[in-house]
């Protein structure tokens, strides 16, 4: 447990591309041993919490999922002071009760991506994380109630499936994932498991844009910006509630993950 004001960093997914929750005080050009982030990187504030804003897939986006310098995009808001990352983005639903333009807070996923660099320990010091709970639960509960607020309340203790992309699955694919999933996305790993290796909080706040294939209607990228464009400002909203809640002494233990994971 520490005390003093957060840092935050919100990484902006699919339709969220600029803050829209505070007036940019500075931006940043952040270069690190992985390349460049995805974009400069926007600092501000919100009430006493400073806050950092990198739309992950860059100005316009360029970046496709499969292509983000995720570990840039960390260590860049790690090196800015950032103690906990809030993840924006669309998901496709699995579940016919999470309907699109609706929110999701996960709490477990399973990682089906296959080309992307997972670790910031690839030689010298070996780390094996705990992932047995990836998100940190004070974040989880802080946007909940910020959710409940504003009248977005969101789905909880759900689990996100992360593939490659940037195809949508078969028919085949969508059932099997029906199998052990609710909601299915393209970014979360390996961006989470890299904060978890920096000891950082990090939370999803998803939208659901649609229903995936298993619903026998094909993905229709035109109607995920359609619902994404129609949700922006209730997804701000939601932001706007829970960075206060988030001025508080952390008391989880996402700040220890490194203590016992070194060999």
């Amino acid at each position: 447990m520490s005390a003093g004001h957060r840092v935050v960093g919100i990484v902006g997914g699919s339709g969220i591309y600029d803050p829209g929750l505070f007036t940019p005080t500075a931006t940043h050009q952040v270069s690190t041993p992985w390349g460049p982030p995805s974009a400069a990187i926007q600092e501000g504030r919100v009430g006493a919490v400073r806050v950092f804003f990198l739309p992950r897939h860059g100005p316009g986006h360029a970046i496709p999922a499969h292509r983000v310098n995720y570990r840039a995009n960390v260590d860049a808001l790690v090196q800015l002071g950032v103690d906990t990352i809030l993840s924006v983005s669309s998901v496709g639903s699995l579940r016919e009760e999470l309907k699109p333009g609706e929110f999701v807070l996960p709490n477990q996923f399973v990682d089906f991506t296959k080309l992307r660099p997972t670790t910031f320990y690839d030689g010298g010091k070996t780390y094996h994380i705990s992932m047995a709970d990836p998100f940190c639960p004070q974040v989880l509960s802080q946007a909940a109630a910020a959710g409940k607020s504003v009248g977005a309340p969101f789905h909880e203790r759900k689990a996100y499936v992360c593939v490659e992309g940037p195809r949508f699955s078969t028919r085949a694919e969508s059932r099997f994932f029906r199998g052990f999933a609710d909601i299915i996305g393209m970014t979360l790993v390996p961006e989470i498991t890299l904060a978890r290796e920096r000891a950082l909080c990090y939370g999803l706040l998803a939208m659901v844009t649609d229903y995936d294939v298993w619903a026998e209607h094909p993905v229709d990228a035109h109607e995920i910006v359609r619902v994404m464009q129609a949700n922006v400002a209730q997804m701000q909203g939601v932001l706007g509630a829970l960075l206060p809640r988030l001025d508080a002494p952390r008391s989880c233990d996402c700040s220890h993950v490194l203590d016992t994971a070194g060999v």
